[in-house]
């Protein structure tokens, strides 16, 4: 039996590697190459896991194609970085792309492209084309989609600490709700894509389009229910109204994200079988050495080419691990001292920040997020840059709250006791509106928010709740991880007030919950008006995975600095993020 064919998306790959890896990644002569390390490792790092060789890279010719602008004119239009020039790609990318070519070429792996069309719809050809077992490799959920119930095509998507989950049609049902891959894309359609311009219909998030399909069997089938005023599988009287006004153009975003297949791929399979003859380990050695990226490299020819690889060639690592200057080190540069203006509605278009934003924040009994109960919680709305309400909470958790808390929020045990209402009401309510703004598309934002999320966690752990709230919790930003992410060489502190300072936002009544939710929501709209290609223009999935992976190289940067200035290699800083799993006390 032949090894799977391992077809990636390498466009979503190149931009997840340019986004998670930090641009301090260069060659000698400083041309940035964190998204060609960065694929590289991946690839390594997958044809070793699958045991398979048999790679071929599809790409975009036309990352916007004719047809489909046809039907939908606003599709990606937003994500146009270069109005004049059409295209999404920052400089810094745009400028690697050619490299990663001729890379992939000198590894013999061959590039899939077909004029007028995206890689999805050359990947969508070559497993329509092809009856052998097929690993698509991308972390775009679009293309679960193209799943199979006889369970030949895999999506292999990129996760948590260089993990890689693995999706078979067979896992939907468990995972999103609906039984294959057509039922996916007519849940994708109903929950709608921003980030491509394709508007879904509102009030239904991913739920409750699951539950629909799930329930009437396809989208054309929700249409004619919603139109009949049916009203099971949760179709109330306003899903009703907003389906019918929007039937439409979901019909035509559905249309829009369905892949071609039926292009002619016959020569990619082709090069397929011939690749082996093809590598030249000499060339990617030379390019490499040429820009810097020896090790990873080396790494991929002694997967693909053992016979070139020296007795000395580095192990294939679990995820790409860049080695990152010492972003800790309080020695490391001046603060900048700049003043930031709120940004203007206009430049809040594109990205999550076209999301309704919630700021989130808790105020607790002390600082250890394992221990500590929760006192006061706040959530607070932004659409379009602007606050549209606020949620506010005092929840008596049945412990004296210690002297020192109090002086920090100024909240007592007494007070609580008078005015406050139990954890056990407070709790199911602040988690049903977790589930509430993830179902409407929404973003949460907080500083440091990993310590109040892991409170809430340990707090639904305490109390026994239905769900966890990592289970309910929609894509999360921390004002903490991306300041450091685009300023990691400023000197002092980070906390809440510095970086209101810093960002210049309003904090007058800081350690107060709503206070501090609305401050982190101002200072994450300012850091995104001000970085747009890294931050501002990023989906909500997309700033949530670059997250994940910054905190950790942030993590891992911060505890060599703590090893080296104190002496002891015992030192841990956690990776974990943006929950810790809860420590608690039994």
């Amino acid at each position: 039996m032949k090894a799977p064919l391992i077809i990636l998306d390498t466009p979503a790959l190149y931009y997840r590697a340019f986004y998670a890896l930090p641009d301090t990644i260069r060659s000698p002569e400083g041309f940035p190459v964190n998204a060609v390390r960065g694929v590289l490792d991946t690839i390594a790092q997958l044809s070793e896991n699958w045991s398979s060789t048999r790679i071929v890279a599809t790409m975009d010719a036309d990352w916007r194609p004719a047809f489909r602008t046809a039907i939908v004119p606003e599709y990606k239009a937003q994500r146009i970085v270069d109005q004049e020039a059409g295209t999404e790609t920052p400089p810094d990318l745009e400028a690697q792309l050619p490299l990663l070519r001729s890379c992939l070429i000198a590894a013999g792996i061959p590039v899939a492209e077909v004029a007028g069309t995206e890689a999805d719809d050359v990947i969508a050809s070559l497993i329509a084309a092809t009856a052998e077992p097929v690993v698509i490799v991308s972390p775009d959920r679009d293309l679960l989609a193209l799943l199979d119930d006889a369970g030949r095509v895999t999506v292999c998507r990129p996760k948590k600490g260089g993990a890689w989950e693995h999706v078979r049609a067979a896992d939907l049902p468990e995972l999103y709700g609906v039984p294959d891959g057509p039922s996916y894309r007519a849940l994708a359609a109903l929950r709608g894509d921003p980030s491509d311009g394709l508007p879904g219909v509102p009030g239904i998030g991913e739920k409750t389009a699951a539950k629909l399909i799930a329930g009437y069997g396809s989208l054309d089938a929700v249409i004619a229910a919603a139109q009949a005023g049916q009203k099971d599988h949760g179709l109330s009287p306003k899903r009703q109204e907003n389906i019918v006004a929007s039937a439409e153009a979901v019909r035509r975003g559905h249309q829009v994200m369905t892949c071609a297949d039926d292009l002619d791929v016959a020569a990619f399979l082709a090069a397929v079988e011939t690749a082996e003859e093809k590598r030249d380990a000499a060339t990617l050695r030379e390019l490499a050495g040429e820009h810097g990226f020896e090790r990873s490299a080396e790494r991929l020819i002694a997967v693909l080419v053992p016979s070139a690889a020296p007795s000395s060639a580095p192990a294939t690592p679990a995820a790409a691990e860049p080695a990152l200057l010492e972003a800790d080190d309080p020695a490391a540069s001046a603060d900048q001292g700049a003043l930031f203006p709120a940004p203007e509605p206009a430049q809040l278009t594109s990205g999550w920040t076209r999301s309704p934003v919630w700021g989130f924040d808790l105020e607790t009994t002390g600082t250890n997020p394992h221990t500590a109960r929760i006192v006061t919680a706040a959530l607070c709305e932004f659409r379009d840059g602007v606050e549209t309400s606020r949620l506010e909470w005092l929840a008596d958790a049945g412990v004296e709250i210690p002297a020192a808390a109090a002086e920090v929020h100024g909240i007592s045990t007494d007070h609580v006791r008078a005015h406050g209402r139990p954890l056990a009401e407070v709790l199911p309510e602040l988690l049903e509106w977790f589930s509430r703004i993830r179902d409407d598309g929404g973003i949460l934002v907080g500083h440091n928010i990993v310590y109040d999320l892991t409170i809430l966690e340990a707090e639904t752990i305490r109390l026994g709740t239905v769900q966890r709230a990592s289970q309910l919790c929609p894509p999360v930003i921390d004002t903490f991880v991306i300041d450091k992410q685009v300023d990691p060489y400023r000197r002092g502190s980070r906390v809440l007030t510095a970086l209101a300072e810093h960002w210049s936002v309003e904090l007058d009544n800081a350690h107060d919950a709503t206070a501090d939710a609305l401050a982190a929501v101002e200072i994450a709209l300012r850091i995104a008006a001000a970085h747009p290609e890294t931050i501002g223009t990023l989906s909500a999935a997309e700033i949530y995975a670059a997250q994940i992976a910054w905190k950790r190289d942030q993590s891992a940067s911060f505890e060599r600095y703590l090893r080296r200035k104190r002496g002891d290699e015992s030192i841990t800083v956690s990776r974990e993020w943006p929950f810790e799993t809860p420590q608690l006390r039994s």
